[in-house]
């Protein structure tokens, strides 16, 4: 279990939900307000930003390793630089936006891109801290995070075994008390056929951290059977609307897919229960209609027991239905009236 603020995550609390804002703020202040009401309103437990500026994640350069691949879904073709500077918050931003949270009552943190993002969200106070899939092997940048003391999120979308453990290892070098690691599938959007959510409990046992999920996958479907697997946070992208534009609006949830994240997945946690098998406390009505063998007309001493006057009905209360083979034939020792449970001294 870890602490973020006052909030305890892990195997015995229901999951962490946190609402991922990006660049869905498509460079409006109000926009981004507006979706910290929304996550609030649909029951988030924490909103989540992107601390970094075109010139602290990239450089202002051209070329075939500065630009994505043609091919890809939402940004083919696209320089690095100019996505980066239409995606990224701007610093100024950072401070309304987390006052707008904490008076809504969600935490606000950030992924910090480099060590000025760090010294930036420490000035206001951040209580965890996440580092991006793609930082993750960018080991002085997490030592400088688990640095402050606070709880560190690590995604690993890309990373192998070897890379994961080197940046937990620096993490708790560091001084980082408090680690979660998420699965993830870094690719935008994301298949669920890629999710390979069955790795969750690997991805605990190599790590020793409450483990959760980055979820870039259209829908519920993954997030929810995370839950299942383990998973203690979960991370989804959230948006006010998908046709409205922003720059990861096409992965992102809408206020009431967010909403029904937050129940549905508490509700996945509270069916896990305990691994044990027999009756609930709340079946225990319907143990008294179990089926059992009734008479079901009226008999006369003497008679004998055929299928007519014997069968396997409802409620509980006679002999067991595999009883009735050897009741078969007998006879009854007196009369008998129709719904009177059967048992041994009636035969």
């Amino acid at each position: 279990m870890i602490m973020i603020a006052d909030r305890a995550i892990g195997a015995g609390h229901p999951p962490f939900v946190i609402a991922e804002m990006s660049g869905n703020h498509d460079g409006r202040l109000q926009r981004a307000l507006a979706i910290v009401d929304a996550a609030a309103d649909a029951g988030a437990h924490a909103i989540k930003l992107q601390t970094y500026r075109p010139d602290t994640i990239t450089v202002n350069a051209d070329g075939p390793a500065f630009r994505l691949g043609d091919g890809h879904e939402l940004w083919g073709g696209e320089r690095l630089y100019d996505l980066y500077e239409r995606a990224h918050t701007p610093w100024e931003w950072h401070e309304p936006i987390f006052a707008r949270a904490r008076q809504r009552g969600l935490m606000a943190f950030s992924s910090p891109f480099d060590p000025t993002a760090v010294e930036l969200l420490e000035k206001l106070d951040v209580p965890a801290y996440k580092i991006a899939s793609s930082e993750i092997v960018d080991l002085p940048l997490i030592r400088v995070a688990a640095a402050t003391g606070k709880p560190l999120i690590l995604s690993t979308g890309m990373a192998s075994a070897g890379e994961i453990d080197a940046a937990v290892r620096a993490a708790r070098e560091a001084g980082c008390a408090q680690l979660a690691v998420l699965a993830c599938t870094a690719s935008y959007p994301a298949s669920p056929a890629e999710s390979n959510l069955r790795a969750l409990p690997l991805l605990a046992g190599l790590t020793g951290a409450v483990v959760g999920l980055s979820d870039h996958t259209p829908g519920l479907g993954a997030a929810l059977a995370a839950v299942a697997l383990g998973a203690c946070l979960i991370e989804k992208h959230v948006t006010l609307d998908r046709r409205g534009g922003g720059v990861d609006a096409a992965f992102s949830l809408e206020p009431a897919e967010l909403a029904a994240l937050v129940v549905e997945s508490g509700r996945a946690w509270e069916a896990l229960g305990r691994p044990e098998l027999g009756p609930r406390p709340s079946e225990r009505e319907g143990l008294r209609f179990r089926r059992s063998l009734y008479v079901v007309k009226d008999v006369r001493a003497g008679e004998r027991v055929t299928d007519r006057n014997v069968r396997s009905i409802r409620p509980a209360g006679g002999l067991p239905p595999v009883a009735l083979a050897e009741v078969m034939g007998r006879r009854f020792t007196r009369d008998v009236p129709l719904g009177t449970p059967l048992s041994w001294d009636l035969v």
